[in-house]
């Protein structure tokens, strides 16, 4: 019974911590000091992104966000020496609209393989727009 226990124990404990975001350290002032909706973090966001192995690089979901009937997703981006997060505009819900039924509640901290978006960028402004993903892990 006591070796049912142990066994037990490890896989449990071992399903729960596979299922959980990789820690990241951000070493990136602009990141630490300004918040991921401001101009200037988005600014060096694209920066850096362009300057990564986007194949290195995954996607945790931390929110949902609904605001003058703009809604976003945003998103822990990590790896490559990039932590940052990722804030998506939705201009569609394709394979997301249980997600967006239920604001990203039972989505949190699940990550989105494959996820891809593209930049809109003027002299003021950038945004990030998000366009699809291959599976979600949770």
């Amino acid at each position: 019974m006591k070796t049912f226990f142990v066994l037990f124990s490890i896989i449990v404990s071992t399903v729960l911590t596979s299922c959980e975001r990789p820690e990241c350290n951000n070493e990136n002032l602009i990141f630490s000091n300004y918040s991921p909706e401001s101009d200037v973090y988005k600014a060096e966001l694209a920066s850096q992104l362009q300057q990564v192995d986007q194949s290195k690089l995954t996607y945790w979901l931390q929110k949902y966000e609904a605001q003058d009937e703009k809604e976003s997703l945003y998103f822990y981006v990590q790896g490559d020496d990039l932590c940052a997060i990722l804030t998506l505009t939705m201009n569609h819900w394709d394979r997301l609209e249980n997600l967006r039924e239920k604001k990203g509640v039972t989505y949190r901290g699940a990550e989105f393989t494959n996820l891809t978006f593209h930049m809109e960028k003027d002299s003021l402004s950038t945004e990030f727009i998000y366009k699809t993903h291959d599976s979600i892990i949770d």
